[in-house]
């Protein structure tokens, strides 16, 4: 079950609180190039993405903020937008002006700056994501705890003793790493260092940082993320890939509903098939995947016997399995309602039952 945490205002969208997990991105221009960061931005919304994130190096990329805020506006985009932030206090004081969310990394941003940075933000409305890096802590935390998850834990809980002090909830936490297994144990460490400390349940962002491209990325993102989606754990999420930032949005979308968090595409069950499977599995699964996957409401199974189908297809809407040599029978939920029908005719009978359940639109 998803952990309770408290809701986060960032602009239009709200995370934690019961929202949904909300999929954000990051562009891969520089804030100066005002015109070709408004046209990304645009990009990743169209494709779904709910928050964007923008590098900002300097103070006069922060600078460039505020044009690149109103020309999205004014495009009537309403996403909000997060400034990411590194070494440089004076840029995330200017980022604050423009963006409704700023990231800074407790290993590099200085404990000096921060309070007033975060009375800032809490004049100001916005809200600042305390992002640790499991390759960029401090000297001293290193010192102390070494390259480690406790580490990355430790680093996170200095900076909110510090909200803390100013009476800041507005605070969504995440702790990275470019290795799966470093990523899910910092994350449930500081979840259990919020429960035992007494600490509000603060929305947590997820991601393995550095993931790759292709296969590799998204691999490494399904297991670390996903592990921690199953926990309960995770309010926001990035699938970070060395890629179009536009690529990202499908596979974050495709892991939270195979979480079942989201539901935003069709849901088809399939068994692998074996010695025991009385058609073409493969191909019958494509077709059945071409003529039914704008049904997004509905989770279709496709078995190829009765031995174990009917059975593992539990949950399914509606299931399409091997009968005999020829014969398939249609399933509604874990009901049998049209026996061995000969498979040329099991595609039609499947869409007419579909229709006569009145799921065929929704």
């Amino acid at each position: 079950m998803r952990e309770k945490t408290i809701a986060v205002n960032v602009g239009s969208a709200v995370i934690g609180g019961g929202a949904n997990v909300l999929v954000q991105s990051m562009t891969t221009t520089s804030p100066k190039d005002i015109e070709g960061s408004v046209k990304q931005i645009a990009e990743l919304a169209s494709a779904g993405c709910e928050l964007v994130r923008i590098t900002v190096p300097t103070l006069a990329d922060a600078e460039k903020l505020k044009e690149i805020s109103e020309k999205v506006r004014a495009a009537g985009i309403k996403i909000p937008l997060s400034a990411d932030i590194h070494f440089q206090p004076r840029a995330a004081f200017e980022a604050l002006k423009w963006v409704e969310k700023v990231r800074v990394n407790p290993g590099n941003f200085g404990n000096e700056a921060f309070p007033q940075f975060v009375k800032e933000a809490k004049k100001l409305g916005r809200a600042i994501r305390i992002g640790v890096n499991h390759g960029s802590l401090s000297s001293r935390i290193l010192e102390k705890y070494g390259n480690t998850p406790l580490g990355m834990v430790e680093s996170a809980m200095e900076f909110l003793t510090m909200c803390e002090a100013e009476n800041f909830d507005q605070i969504i936490f995440s702790l990275k790493a470019s290795r799966p297994r470093e990523m899910v144990e910092a994350n449930r460490l500081m979840a259990e260092r919020l429960r035992e400390g007494g600490h509000k349940s603060y929305p947590f962002h997820l991601g393995v940082t550095e993931a790759g491209e292709g296969e590799d990325g998204r691999i490494k993102s399904a297991v670390g993320i996903g592990s921690l989606l199953i926990d309960g754990i995770g309010d926001t999420i990035r699938v970070s890939l060395t890629e179009n930032p536009v690529n990202e949005i499908p596979v974050a979308y495709a892991l939270l509903q195979a979480a079942g968090l989201r539901k935003t595409k069709a849901d088809f069950i399939s068994c692998p098939g074996c010695g025991r499977t009385l058609f073409d599995l493969q191909s019958t699964t494509i077709e059945v995947k071409k003529r039914f996957s704008h049904l997004k409401h509905l989770s279709i199974a496709v078995m190829g016997c009765i031995v174990n189908g009917p059975g593992e297809m539990a949950g399914a809407d509606f299931g399409y399995v091997g009968a005999a040599e020829g014969k398939v029978t249609l399933y509604a939920g874990e009901e049998p309602v049209r026996k061995n029908i000969p498979q040329a005719d099991a595609l039609d009978a499947l869409e007419n039952l579909i229709k006569e359940r009145g799921k065929w639109n929704g």
